[in-house]
């Protein structure tokens, strides 16, 4: 699986999830939802859920074309995640209901804004 790669670079139209850190357009969120958090963050179809759920605000792009082999990805907690461009840090929080599911899950969130809490 892999993530669509933008057609262009006008950073200012590109967003970052706020759970994975995957670049996408909010047109490819919309279409196809985050391609390795959608089961949790529903956004396929809905520019609300697409707003709440991505930032604007991120630094660094990260190619990850092997990221099982990659040391990167590793680094960033992306080695299992589609192929695509990532984000180094993605500024932004996930919604409370987001956060909610994922304990219910038994998944730890990690921002990825790299900041400790």
């Amino acid at each position: 699986m892999s993530a669509p790669i933008p057609s262009h670079s006008k950073s200012k139209h590109l967003r970052a999830c706020l759970l994975c850190s995957v670049i996408m357009t909010p047109a490819d969120f919309k279409r196809e939802g985050c391609p390795n958090c959608e089961e949790i963050l529903n956004m396929q179809g809905s520019a609300d859920r697409i707003m709440e759920c991505t930032s604007a605000q991120f630094d660094g792009v990260i190619a990850m074309t092997q990221p099982s082999e990659s040391w990167v990805a590793r680094w960033q907690r992306v080695d299992r995640f589609a192929k695509g461009l990532y984000a180094a840090r993605v500024t932004g929080k996930i919604p409370l209901d987001v956060q909610d599911e994922l304990v219910n899950r038994g998944i730890t969130y990690r921002p990825r804004d790299q900041i400790q809490e």
